[in-house]
C-alpha cells in the first residue's frame, strides 16, 4: 500500500493511554494505542516475578513515568503501519527537548524502514504532540553491587557475562521473550537470579502486514534500553550493562542525504543519548552503558572462544525466530543462508576452526549459494546487508585468517575461501 495513500487516509497516531497492575505472575503492563478513524491496538508486556515490595519501593509515580517512557517506544512498532504524519501523546507530558530526542530516534532508528518502503522522511515529515500529565523521574538509590545484563542468546552477551562474573558483582540476567537457546545460556552461566519478560503483539498488527500495510526494521535495541530501565529500577540495579560493539558504528548506504545504520540504536551516538534521556526524564542514579563498546565483532569473537561451555547453546541467527508477519512457523536453529549466520560462522573460525562446522552442522564455506552474501560481508558488491555484522573491513579480515587457518589445517580449499583467495591477491 502506497505512504502517501496511508498517511492521508491514517492522519493521526494517538497514545491514548496505560495501565499496570500487580498479578500473581508479576507485573502486566497494557497500552491502548489509536490509528485514527478506526484502528485499535492494545499490546501487553508481563514483567514475571515481580512482587508488590518492589513496586512499592519504586513507588506509583515514578513507575508509572518508567511505564509511560516504555509505550513510547512500543509506539514504533504500531505507527510503522500507516507512518501517520500526526502522533498525538495524551498518556503523558513531554517537554520540547524529549520531543526533540523522540524525532531523532524515529529519523535514525528507523532509517532502514524508510529505505526499504521508499518513504522520504524529510522536511516535516513528523509532528508530534504531547498533552497528558507531567510524570514522575525515579530518584531513589541504588545497589551499586548490582548490574542487569539483558541476554540475546547470542555470543555478546556471553562475553559481558563471564567477565562482569570476574569482578564479582550481583548480576541479574533479563531477557525478552526468551526462547530455548537464551534459557540455555543462562543455565550455563549459573547466574540464579533472572528476569523474564513475555511482550505480547497485538494480532490485529499481524492482520495489517497481510492487508498490505507498511512493515519493517524498528530500532529492537533502544526498545530493550528502556524495557532495561524498567527492570533496574524494579529489581533495585545502578548498573544496566548492554553488550553493543564497535562494529555497530558503520553504517549500511545512503539514503535522501542520511547515513542508513540497521544498528543504530547499538551506537555510541544512541547509548550516550540514551543515557543522558535516561537521567533527565527516568531513574538520576542509574547507569547505562555497554561493555563491549571499543571491542569490534571478530575481538569478542576471539574472546567468546575461551568460553566453549556455550558452543552448543548460542544461537543469534535472526531468522531463527523469524514468522514473518505469522506466515511461517520460527525454525529455532542456525538457517545457514542468511548474512548473520555466515558472518558468525567466518568470525569464529579463525578461533575454533572446525568446530564451528559441528555447531552449525554444516560447513558455510561451501555452499555456493551464500557468494553474493559473501561479497556484500566484504564491501565488493551492493551494500553491507541490513543484519548486526561487522564492519566490511572487519569480514575481509575474518575471511583472511579463516583462509589461513585452513590452509594450515585442510587440504582442499572450500568455495567461498577459494574465491576470497582470488580476490584478495587481485587487490
Amino acid at each position: 500500500m502506497k505512504v502517501k495513500i496511508l498517511r492521508k487516509k491514517y492522519p493521526k497516531f494517538i497514545f491514548k493511554s496505560f495501565d499496570f497492575k500487580l498479578k500473581p505472575k508479576g507485573l502486566k503492563i497494557s497500552f491502548d494505542f489509536k490509528i485514527e478513524p478506526n484502528i485499535k491496538f492494545h499490546p501487553e508486556i508481563l514483567i514475571e516475578g515481580i512482587r508488590q515490595k518492589e513496586v512499592k519501593r519504586v513507588g506509583e509515580r515514578a513507575l508509572g513515568n518508567l511505564i509511560f517512557n516504555l509505550g513510547l517506544i512500543e509506539i514504533l512498532s504500531y505507527w510503522k503501519s500507516t507512518c501517520s504524519p500526526e502522533i498525538e501523546i495524551l498518556a503523558g507530558s513531554l517537554t520540547k527537548e524529549q520531543i526533540k530526542w523522540w524525532k531523532n530516534l524515529i529519523l535514525k532508528g528507523m532509517g532502514q524502514f524508510f529505505y526499504e518502503n521508499k518513504i522520504d522522511f524529510r522536511k516535516k515529515f513528523i509532528k508530534i504532540e504531547a498533552k497528558g500529565e507531567k510524570r514522575e523521574i525515579f530518584k531513589k538509590n541504588l545497589d551499586p553491587d548490582k548490574i542487569l545484563v539483558p541476554v540475546g542468546g547470542g555470543k555478546d552477551s556471553v562475553v559481558t557475562i563471564e567477565y562482569l562474573k570476574i569482578m564479582g558483582k550481583k548480576l541479574i540476567l533479563f531477557s525478552l521473550n526468551p526462547q530455548t537457546p537464551h534459557k540455555k545460556v543462562i543455565k550455563i552461566s549459573k547466574i540464579k537470579e533472572k528476569v523474564f519478560i513475555k511482550r505480547k503483539i497485538d494480532k490485529k498488527l499481524l492482520e495489517l502486514n497481510k492487508k498490505g500495510f507498511l512493515n519493517g526494521h524498528t530500532p529492537f535495541t533502544a526498545y530493550l534500553s528502556f524495557l532495561s530501565v524498567l527492570v533496574a529500577c524494579l529489581k533495585g540495579c545502578k548498573f544496566i550493562a548492554f553488550s553493543n560493539e564497535k562494529s555497530a558504528e558503520e553504517g549500511n548506504l545512503k539514503y535522501l542525504g542520511r547515513i542508513i545504520n540497521h544498528q543504530y540504536s547499538k551506537t555510541k551516538d544512541f547509548e550516550r543519548k540514551f543515557r543522558e534521556y535516561t537521567k533527565k526524564y527516568l531513574a538520576k542514579k542509574l547507569e547505562y552503558f555497554s561493555l563491549l563498546r571499543d571491542l569490534y565483532e571478530i575481538e569478542i569473537s576471539a574472546l567468546f572462544s575461551q568460553f566453549p561451555q556455550y558452543f552448543d547453546a548460542f544461537l543469534s541467527c535472526n531468522e531463527a525466530f523469524k514468522t514473518y508477519s505469522g506466515k511461517k512457523r520460527p525454525i529455532k536453529k542456525w538457517c545457514g543462508k542468511c548474512p548473520k549466520c555466515l558472518f558468525v560462522f567466518t568470525c569464529l573460525y579463525p578461533f575454533i576452526g572446525n568446530r564451528i562446522i559441528k555447531i552449525f552442522k554444516k560447513n558455510l564455506f561451501e555452499k555456493k549459494s551464500l557468494l553474493p552474501l559473501m561479497l556484500q560481508l566484504i564491501g565488493k558488491r551492493k551494500f553491507k546487508p541490513f543484519e548486526c555484522v561487522g564492519t566490511k573491513k572487519e569480514s575481509f579480515l575474518a575471511f583472511k585468517m579463516s583462509l589461513e587457518r585452513w590452509k594450515k589445517e585442510n587440504q582442499k580449499l572450500p568455495f567461498l575461501l577459494k574465491v576470497f583467495e582470488k580476490i584478495s591477491e587481485s587487490q
